[in-house]
């Protein structure tokens, strides 16, 4: 007999690889990957040579309506179009809130 597995396993799944991630990321050099905060965004929301993505999932994104004016949400099933979509010239800017 095969069992389904349940929507509740596929999302501690998912949880656990992003814990496990999060565990490696110093090791991956995360640390080397500047940061910056509000006010410095601030300063690059008008610059045209400035993306700004939102990683959040798209329940995340629908329910709050906190949003970076002209931030473009990237599905997180969608990581491999990022290098396509955008040149490479442009300084992208990653966030989830």
């Amino acid at each position: 007999m095969r069992i389904k597995p349940s929507v509740h396993a596929g999302r501690t799944m998912f949880m656990a690889g992003i814990i496990f991630f999060c565990s490696v990321c110093p090791a991956l050099g995360a640390d080397d990957v500047p940061r910056m905060d509000k006010d410095e965004l601030k300063a690059l929301l008008d610059n045209p040579d400035v993306v700004i993505l939102d990683v959040r999932t798209s329940s995340d994104w629908n329910r709050n309506e906190n949003k970076i004016k002209g931030a473009h949400r990237l599905d997180q099933s969608n990581w491999e179009s990022l290098e396509t979509s955008y040149p490479k010239e442009k300084t992208l800017v990653v966030y989830c809130s």
